[in-house]
């Protein structure tokens, strides 16, 4: 019996249409429940998942477009998330910074099973993830966040991590006077019961129980501080760093701190790790959750979580979104892949041509 070839097509809108009828916070709290779970329960030999590749360039403008892949033994699925990353997108064409695409294929036959938009779940999941970490390292009574850089990763980030903590004050601060002034009206949906503090990133460092770091600061132009005396509980989510040579917590304050990569072969060609020899590199956050209760001291230090983007966690969002969109009859089902009645002749469609216009 032939196989039936037809790939869902899961637009930004659609995505919308989700969000919109199921909850922004109902989202991000699944999300957030989706990704720990998986996180914990993470296994090798069930999901087997390359460190990513692509292309860095520096022509016609600085940026990347990569690959992230995994396998899921169980689902008899590969995913595979291309994403394109262009710091100056939002001043020179109007775009977000970071525009992608979600592949997921049937690895019994190889055919492409369901094509959906990467730019909302990436922001999504990368919310999420922080918010994992800032629960598992967060100082417990945690009530500031502070947010450096506040383009489109820093809403997710204080929306995730307010799901976890009952956050009171946000100090936030970028380095175009603009997208700083615009934050708070760009937060309105959120409906956070919070004080919006326009602020210096000397007083975000002092003053915050956890930060996050989201910038576009460029290749060797780190770091965003130096000599900063933090609250001792500090816990901070790096975001930024996503290129060789490009990073945003100083090396000395690397130091005195608890480093958690998401993965650590990753990490260290591209997070905050790269600056570390493995002395200083704590375990993969997996690792550290499941070992959650020998890590309880950890609140009461530095810490800091090296977020460079796995695809398990793309795995976790496009679950979830492909769950909602086939119960709400969203999205398009195509015949992208070519077919024919002789699988063994790609050209036997003109041989039906001709049958037709007898």
């Amino acid at each position: 019996m032939k196989e039936s070839l037809e790939t869902l097509l899961i637009t930004g809108e659609d995505i919308q249409s989700i969000v919109r009828s199921v909850g922004l916070d109902n989202i991000m709290d699944e999300l957030i429940e989706g990704t720990y779970d998986a996180l914990i329960n993470y296994d090798n030999q069930e999901s087997i998942m390359p460190v990513r590749s692509g292309f860095n360039y520096s022509k016609p403008s600085e940026g990347l477009v990569e690959w992230m892949p995994i396998r899921s033994i169980s689902k008899d699925e590969i995913l595979i998330k291309i994403v394109g990353y262009h710091p100056r997108n939002p001043d020179q064409y109007s775009l977000p910074t970071i525009i992608s695409s979600v592949s997921r294929y049937d690895t019994r036959t190889g055919h492409l099973k369901a094509l959906l938009d990467g730019v909302l779940p990436t922001s999504l999941r990368t919310g999420a993830i922080a918010a994992v970490a800032s629960k598992l390292f967060g100082y417990a009574k945690s009530e500031s966040l502070g947010l450096i850089g506040c383009g489109a990763q820093a809403i997710t980030q204080l929306h995730a991590i307010s799901r976890v903590y009952d956050i009171s004050k946000v100090y936030y601060c970028d380095s175009d006077p603009q997208t700083e002034e615009s934050f708070v009206d760009r937060c309105q949906m959120l409906n956070l019961n919070c004080q919006f503090i326009s602020s210096d990133i000397d007083t975000i460092i002092r003053e915050s129980d956890i930060v996050s770091t989201a910038t576009s600061i460029g290749i060797g132009e780190g770091p965003l501080y130096d000599n900063l005396v933090p609250r001792e509980w500090l816990h901070i989510n790096a975001i930024g760093s996503d290129f060789p040579g490009k990073f945003e917590v100083p090396l000395s304050h690397l130091k005195q701190s608890y480093v958690c990569p998401d993965w650590i072969t990753q990490a260290k060609i591209e997070g905050e790790c790269q600056q570390l020899s493995d002395e200083y590199i704590g375990e993969d956050l997996t690792d550290c959750l499941k070992k959650a209760n020998e890590l309880s001291h950890l609140r009461d230090n530095f810490t800091v979580f090296d977020s460079t983007g796995l695809a398990l966690q793309d795995l976790v969002v496009s679950d979830i979104l492909l769950k909602y969109a086939k119960s709400m009859h969203l999205g398009r089902y195509v015949k992208l892949e070519n077919t024919s009645l002789d699988e063994k002749n790609p050209y036997s469609f003109l041989t039906q041509t001709a049958k037709v216009e007898k």
